[in-house]
């Protein structure tokens, strides 16, 4: 091994930001990747589906990578596969949820490729060219997570995945302590640790305690009993089927991602109940509703999730009636509240009871809070830190909780997507850049939407169009037909007939100056058109509507 040997780590995605989770490790010609998320549109992005990693630099270097290794089966860390795998041929490795997860994924996105899914039982270890990886359990919201020791030629890199330190979890298996100790004791040159909950103060409650709220509910309830969570969080799917069992309860799945986790979880053994407990939806209306129970998707107040359309009461087979307790064991993704109030009002509206996490302890994160974070730190005594997984204001705060701990803070790394952290055995720093960014999925076109058809979009949404078509004779240029105005969310015409009139004479007006200039190149005739009746248009009414000039010859 060369002196100055080094190694590169490289994120494509889940920095400053919730979501669309991807990182490079590179060592001289050889990659891996761990992770390949999606994350869900902004406010802004008007029409987009998901947004997913640019994976450019990949492409480029297909021939160096050895494979990609996954901590966990949610949407940020593997609902991009389907479109990577398009362009890169590689063998997936992670744990038996995730992988079926996957499969059920790339089959729903027709993926004709051979894939290679590689199952992993942790305490496990993989080698993938100079790479060994260690897998190791922890706690999250889904079962089967798992963090990553990665032994490079210079040092070990240790990724934590998303975790919790939880003391007391729904199947058992806790946080692998012991191999954290161990990884300290034989020395971690970098650890990449989850920052969602760095503003959190002290510790994430277990997934126990919600399991003790759901069954004081299930014994209270006089009525019909509606759950709506994640449709990967098997561990309050389980509670549910727990209390229901107890209180000798029928229990429906509504909601297609919610069908095909269950059916998979049941599959693999993850999920498990007395076999008469869960029935048909279509059979539910045999049921008397004190002994029904629904678990539903839509704990995020999506548009067209089950829980939305039944608040909305458009729900082909479920109605909700008075009585009925609809739980949200959930809390709204920042960005999502105002969806998640909306569904809300409509449930009480119906007449339902609502019991939600502001109120209640229906839910508990997935993510370590401050003091886990710092334990994380102390027991694997990384030499260089880089906190991953957040917004820049939870990489800060997990920064200022490494600086706490110890960790001087030379060697802590605030880097962006992108950004190249170079790491040897004696120093570390970001040298350069490489291409990343956000890739748009609208349906079928992925990447075929940019910031100038967003900008568009964002107009049109404001301001509307306006769209002029004129007819001009090819040999003089007069105007022969036209000018004609269509309006479409801008103004009604027969409402504004002065302002449409005026705007016509505006274009004769910017048709005839082109006219007396000898102007016969189109596109400066429309910009000309745009222009002058632009300005007019903000004069009159504070307004920017599109302008599209469409100019025919005769």
């Amino acid at each position: 091994m060369a002196k100055d040997s080094k190694v590169m780590i490289i994120p494509l995605g889940g920095i400053g930001e919730i979501g669309k989770n991807m990182f490079v490790v590179q060592y001289e010609n050889e990659i891996i990747i761990i992770d390949s998320g999606l994350k869900f549109p902004e406010e802004e992005m008007l029409g987009i589906d998901i947004v997913i990693p640019d994976i450019s630099y990949l492409i480029e270097n297909k021939n160096k990578i050895k494979g990609i290794v996954l901590t966990h089966g949610h949407e940020d860390h593997i609902g991009a596969l389907p479109y990577v795998l398009q362009e890169l041929d590689l063998p997936i490795y992670g744990t038996k949820l995730t992988l079926g997860l996957v499969e059920v994924k790339l089959k729903e996105y027709k993926i004709k490729k051979d894939y290679k899914l590689n199952v992993i039982n942790p305490p496990a270890t993989i080698e993938l060219g100079k790479f060994k990886v260690d897998f190791f359990r922890v706690n999250h919201s889904i079962p089967d997570t798992v963090g990553l020791a990665i032994h490079t030629p210079i040092g070990r890199i240790v990724h934590t995945g998303d975790f919790k330190f939880d003391q007391t979890p729904v199947d058992g298996q806790i946080t692998d302590i012991h191999k954290l100790a161990e990884l300290g004791k034989q020395g971690v040159l970098l650890l990449l640790s989850d920052s969602t909950n760095a503003e959190r103060e002290g510790y994430t409650m277990s997934e126990k305690v919600v399991g003790a709220t759901i069954e004081e509910i299930f014994r209270k309830a006089k009525g019909r009993i509606l759950v709506a969570t994640f449709a990967s969080n098997v561990h309050r799917i389980q509670q549910v089927f727990e209390a229901a069992q107890k209180y000798e309860k029928k229990v429906a799945v509504v909601g297609r991602s919610m069908v095909n986790v269950v059916n998979i979880a049941l599959d693999l053994g993850y999920l498990s109940l007395q076999k008469d407990v869960l029935v048909d939806l279509d059979d539910m209306s045999k049921i008397p509703l004190h002994k029904s129970v629904i678990i539903t998707t839509g704990s995020q107040g999506e548009p067209m999730s089950a829980l939305t359309r039944m608040a909305m009461s458009e729900h082909k087979k479920v109605d909700i009636v008075p009585g009925d307790i609809v739980m949200i064991a959930a809390t709204p993704i920042p960005g999502n509240e105002k969806l998640v109030a909306r569904t809300i009002d409509h449930l009480f509206k119906q007449g339902a009871e609502v019991i939600y996490e502001a109120i209640s302890g229906v839910h508990v994160s997935g993510h370590a809070s401050q003091e886990e974070l710092k334990l994380m730190i102390n027991l694997l005594k990384p030499k260089y830190f880089m906190p991953i997984h957040g917004e820049y204001r939870h990489l800060i705060k997990h920064a200022q909780l490494a600086e706490e701990v110890g960790i001087p803070r030379e060697n802590i790394f605030l880097t962006e997507n992108g950004n190249v952290l170079e790491i040897t055995k004696e120093t570390a720093q970001i040298a350069g850049k490489v291409t990343s960014g956000k890739v748009l999925v609208d349906g079928l076109g992925v990447g075929d939407v940019g910031n100038i058809v967003l900008r568009d979009r964002k107009q049109l949404s404001q301001d509307g169009i306006l769209i002029v078509v004129v007819t001009i004779e090819k040999q003089s240029g007069e105007v022969v037909a036209g000018p004609d105005i269509i309006s479409r969310g801008f103004v009604y015409v027969r409402e504004s007939e002065e302002l449409m009139e005026q705007s016509r004479e505006r274009v004769k007006q910017a048709l005839n100056k082109c006219q007396e200039g000898n102007i016969t190149e189109w596109s400066t005739i429309k910009s000309q058109v745009r222009d002058t009746l632009g300005r007019f248009l903000y004069e009159q009414t504070r307004r920017r509507p599109m302008i599209l000039p469409i100019i025919m010859e005769v």
